[in-house]
Protein backbone atom coordinates (compact mmCIF):
# COMPACT_ATOMS: atom_id res chain seq x y z
CA UNK A 1 0.00 0.00 0.00
CA UNK A 2 1.18 3.56 -0.93
CA UNK A 3 2.61 5.41 1.95
CA UNK A 4 0.00 8.77 3.02
CA UNK A 5 0.77 11.41 5.28
CA UNK A 6 -2.05 14.15 4.40
CA UNK A 7 -5.47 12.32 4.11
CA UNK A 8 -8.97 13.69 4.22
CA UNK A 9 -11.61 11.49 5.48
CA UNK A 10 -15.30 11.50 4.12
CA UNK A 11 -17.82 10.29 6.54
CA UNK A 12 -21.63 10.23 6.12
CA UNK A 13 -23.93 12.42 8.06
CA UNK A 14 -25.79 9.15 8.89
CA UNK A 15 -22.57 7.86 10.68
CA UNK A 16 -23.28 9.98 13.54
CA UNK A 17 -27.35 8.58 14.31
CA UNK A 18 -28.69 7.01 17.22
CA UNK A 19 -29.89 3.84 17.11
CA UNK A 20 -33.62 5.70 17.87
CA UNK A 21 -32.82 7.52 14.71
CA UNK A 22 -32.53 10.84 16.62
CA UNK A 23 -29.43 12.69 14.70
CA UNK A 24 -26.91 12.70 16.60
CA UNK A 25 -24.94 10.05 18.87
CA UNK A 26 -22.93 11.53 21.47
CA UNK A 27 -20.88 8.05 21.97
CA UNK A 28 -21.01 7.06 18.66
CA UNK A 29 -19.25 10.53 17.67
CA UNK A 30 -16.88 10.60 21.00
CA UNK A 31 -15.90 7.24 19.31
CA UNK A 32 -14.95 8.52 15.94
CA UNK A 33 -13.35 11.56 17.41
CA UNK A 34 -10.98 9.45 19.56
CA UNK A 35 -10.59 7.41 16.23
CA UNK A 36 -9.12 10.70 14.34
CA UNK A 37 -7.23 11.75 17.32
CA UNK A 38 -5.15 8.15 17.13
CA UNK A 39 -4.73 8.89 13.96
CA UNK A 40 -3.39 12.27 14.19
CA UNK A 41 -0.82 11.11 17.22
CA UNK A 42 0.32 8.60 14.10
CA UNK A 43 1.32 11.09 12.53
CA UNK A 44 -1.42 12.14 9.96
CA UNK A 45 -2.02 14.93 9.00
CA UNK A 46 -6.48 14.88 8.92
CA UNK A 47 -8.71 16.64 6.97
CA UNK A 48 -12.32 15.94 7.36
CA UNK A 49 -15.80 16.03 5.43
CA UNK A 50 -19.09 14.87 6.28
CA UNK A 51 -22.19 14.53 4.80
CA UNK A 52 -25.81 16.08 6.21
CA UNK A 53 -28.03 13.15 5.40
CA UNK A 54 -28.68 12.29 9.11
CA UNK A 55 -30.23 15.80 9.01
CA UNK A 56 -31.33 16.44 5.95
CA UNK A 57 -31.25 15.46 2.24
CA UNK A 58 -31.76 18.03 -0.48
CA UNK A 59 -32.27 15.72 -3.61
CA UNK A 60 -34.50 13.60 -1.83
CA UNK A 61 -36.50 16.79 -0.60
CA UNK A 62 -36.10 17.85 -3.93
CA UNK A 63 -37.62 14.73 -5.58
CA UNK A 64 -41.04 15.11 -3.25
CA UNK A 65 -41.71 17.78 -5.38
CA UNK A 66 -42.60 20.85 -2.85
CA UNK A 67 -39.05 22.82 -3.03
CA UNK A 68 -36.90 23.35 -5.66
CA UNK A 69 -33.34 21.72 -5.65
CA UNK A 70 -30.95 24.88 -5.28
CA UNK A 71 -33.56 25.65 -2.01
CA UNK A 72 -33.20 21.63 -0.43
CA UNK A 73 -29.26 21.79 -1.23
CA UNK A 74 -28.30 24.72 0.55
CA UNK A 75 -30.96 23.67 3.63
CA UNK A 76 -28.34 20.00 2.99
CA UNK A 77 -25.66 22.95 2.91
CA UNK A 78 -26.71 23.87 6.38
CA UNK A 79 -26.78 20.36 7.90
CA UNK A 80 -23.29 19.84 7.10
CA UNK A 81 -22.39 22.88 9.28
CA UNK A 82 -24.28 21.48 12.21
CA UNK A 83 -22.50 18.07 11.81
CA UNK A 84 -19.00 19.53 11.58
CA UNK A 85 -19.58 21.63 14.67
CA UNK A 86 -20.26 18.85 16.91
CA UNK A 87 -17.25 16.83 15.43
CA UNK A 88 -14.98 20.09 16.07
CA UNK A 89 -16.02 20.18 19.58
CA UNK A 90 -15.85 15.94 20.23
CA UNK A 91 -12.08 16.74 18.64
CA UNK A 92 -11.17 19.24 21.27
CA UNK A 93 -12.28 17.27 23.78
CA UNK A 94 -10.03 14.67 22.29
CA UNK A 95 -7.46 16.75 22.71
CA UNK A 96 -7.05 17.60 19.39
CA UNK A 97 -6.91 21.19 18.11
CA UNK A 98 -9.93 21.24 15.25
CA UNK A 99 -10.93 23.96 13.34
CA UNK A 100 -14.61 23.85 11.50
CA UNK A 101 -14.24 25.93 7.67
CA UNK A 102 -17.33 26.20 5.80
CA UNK A 103 -17.71 27.18 2.20
CA UNK A 104 -20.90 29.08 2.99
CA UNK A 105 -20.04 31.87 4.48
CA UNK A 106 -21.32 32.28 8.18
CA UNK A 107 -18.45 34.26 10.56
CA UNK A 108 -20.05 34.50 13.70
CA UNK A 109 -20.43 30.37 13.51
CA UNK A 110 -17.18 29.40 12.17
CA UNK A 111 -14.42 29.99 9.63
CA UNK A 112 -15.19 30.99 5.95
CA UNK A 113 -13.27 28.37 3.71
CA UNK A 114 -10.35 29.41 1.97
CA UNK A 115 -7.39 27.35 0.73
CA UNK A 116 -4.28 29.18 2.05
CA UNK A 117 -6.28 29.51 5.69
CA UNK A 118 -7.04 25.83 5.66
CA UNK A 119 -3.59 24.66 4.30
CA UNK A 120 -1.95 26.97 6.97
CA UNK A 121 -4.63 25.09 9.80
CA UNK A 122 -3.44 21.46 8.57
CA UNK A 123 0.37 22.44 8.60
CA UNK A 124 0.27 23.37 12.23
CA UNK A 125 -1.37 20.06 12.98
CA UNK A 126 -4.70 21.54 13.54
CA UNK A 127 -7.85 18.94 12.19
CA UNK A 128 -9.68 21.16 9.52
CA UNK A 129 -13.63 20.12 9.56
CA UNK A 130 -14.55 21.36 5.93
CA UNK A 131 -18.11 22.53 6.39
CA UNK A 132 -20.93 23.08 3.43
CA UNK A 133 -20.05 21.05 0.75
CA UNK A 134 -19.16 22.99 -2.17
CA UNK A 135 -20.76 25.65 -1.21
CA UNK A 136 -22.84 25.21 -4.69
CA UNK A 137 -26.23 23.01 -5.14
CA UNK A 138 -26.18 19.90 -7.42
CA UNK A 139 -22.97 18.81 -5.72
CA UNK A 140 -22.55 15.71 -3.94
CA UNK A 141 -20.31 16.00 -0.38
CA UNK A 142 -18.43 13.12 -1.69
CA UNK A 143 -17.70 15.58 -5.15
CA UNK A 144 -16.65 18.57 -2.71
CA UNK A 145 -14.69 15.71 -0.72
CA UNK A 146 -12.21 14.93 -3.81
CA UNK A 147 -12.12 18.81 -4.19
CA UNK A 148 -10.99 19.86 -1.19
CA UNK A 149 -8.67 17.10 -0.82
CA UNK A 150 -7.29 18.15 -4.32
CA UNK A 151 -6.93 21.71 -3.24
CA UNK A 152 -5.30 20.51 0.03
CA UNK A 153 -2.54 18.41 -1.34
CA UNK A 154 -4.18 15.40 0.29
CA UNK A 155 -2.75 11.85 -0.32
CA UNK A 156 -5.65 10.30 -0.60
CA UNK A 157 -9.41 10.51 0.51
CA UNK A 158 -10.22 7.74 3.06
CA UNK A 159 -14.06 7.09 2.17
CA UNK A 160 -15.56 5.66 5.25
CA UNK A 161 -18.42 3.40 4.75
CA UNK A 162 -20.58 0.25 6.38
CA UNK A 163 -18.62 -2.15 4.75
CA UNK A 164 -15.02 -3.16 4.40
CA UNK A 165 -14.36 -1.87 0.53
CA UNK A 166 -16.07 -1.82 -2.43
CA UNK A 167 -18.05 -4.86 -3.82
CA UNK A 168 -19.36 -6.00 -7.15
CA UNK A 169 -22.77 -5.92 -5.71
CA UNK A 170 -24.39 -5.23 -1.96
CA UNK A 171 -22.99 -8.21 -0.17
CA UNK A 172 -25.61 -7.23 2.40
CA UNK A 173 -28.05 -8.60 -0.41
CA UNK A 174 -25.65 -10.91 -2.25
CA UNK A 175 -23.62 -12.90 -0.34
CA UNK A 176 -21.59 -14.08 -3.62
CA UNK A 177 -20.52 -10.20 -3.76
CA UNK A 178 -16.55 -10.15 -4.96
CA UNK A 179 -14.93 -7.57 -3.09
CA UNK A 180 -11.91 -5.54 -4.77
CA UNK A 181 -8.92 -5.18 -3.67
CA UNK A 182 -7.84 -2.67 -6.07
CA UNK A 183 -9.97 -0.92 -8.81
CA UNK A 184 -8.56 2.46 -11.21
CA UNK A 185 -10.67 5.50 -11.55
CA UNK A 186 -11.90 4.29 -14.76
CA UNK A 187 -13.26 0.48 -13.89
CA UNK A 188 -14.97 2.38 -11.03
CA UNK A 189 -16.92 4.57 -13.41
CA UNK A 190 -17.26 2.01 -15.71
CA UNK A 191 -18.80 -0.57 -13.24
CA UNK A 192 -20.74 2.21 -12.17
CA UNK A 193 -19.92 1.42 -8.33
CA UNK A 194 -21.84 3.21 -6.44
CA UNK A 195 -19.24 3.97 -3.51
CA UNK A 196 -19.19 7.47 -4.58
CA UNK A 197 -20.77 9.40 -7.55
CA UNK A 198 -19.25 10.00 -11.02
CA UNK A 199 -18.49 13.39 -10.39
CA UNK A 200 -16.25 12.40 -7.47
CA UNK A 201 -14.65 9.59 -9.37
CA UNK A 202 -13.88 11.49 -12.31
CA UNK A 203 -12.56 14.56 -10.73
CA UNK A 204 -10.22 12.21 -8.39
CA UNK A 205 -9.00 10.03 -11.59
CA UNK A 206 -8.06 14.23 -13.15
CA UNK A 207 -6.04 15.23 -9.91
CA UNK A 208 -4.45 11.51 -9.73
CA UNK A 209 -5.71 11.14 -6.23
CA UNK A 210 -6.24 7.82 -4.52
CA UNK A 211 -9.36 6.71 -2.70
CA UNK A 212 -9.68 4.28 0.26
CA UNK A 213 -12.78 2.74 1.17
CA UNK A 214 -13.24 0.89 4.15
CA UNK A 215 -15.70 0.20 7.17
CA UNK A 216 -14.47 2.83 10.17
CA UNK A 217 -16.82 1.03 12.81
CA UNK A 218 -14.36 -0.64 14.85
CA UNK A 219 -12.19 1.26 17.36
CA UNK A 220 -8.71 2.62 16.13
CA UNK A 221 -10.23 1.64 12.46
CA UNK A 222 -8.77 5.30 10.50
CA UNK A 223 -5.85 4.50 11.70
CA UNK A 224 -5.51 1.15 10.42
CA UNK A 225 -7.35 1.56 7.27
CA UNK A 226 -4.30 4.40 6.57
CA UNK A 227 -1.51 1.95 7.40
CA UNK A 228 -3.28 -0.58 5.60
CA UNK A 229 -3.47 -3.42 8.21
CA UNK A 230 -7.05 -3.92 7.69
CA UNK A 231 -9.16 -4.67 4.81
CA UNK A 232 -10.08 -2.34 2.15
CA UNK A 233 -10.19 -1.14 -1.72
CA UNK A 234 -8.00 1.07 -3.24
CA UNK A 235 -9.36 3.23 -5.91
CA UNK A 236 -6.20 4.98 -7.94
CA UNK A 237 -4.61 5.58 -10.72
Amino acid sequence: MATFRRILVKLSGEALMAPDGYWLDTQILSSLAEDLAQATRAGFEIAVVIGGGNIIRGARMSAAGWIDRPTADSMGMLGTVMNSLAVETALNAAGVPARTMSAVSMPTICETYARQPALHHLDKGQVVVLAGGTGNPFFTTDTAAVLRAAELRCDAVLKATQVDGVYSADPKKDPSAIRFDRLTHDEAIAKDLKVMDTAAFALARESKLSIIVGSVHAPSSVTALLQGKVPSTIVAP
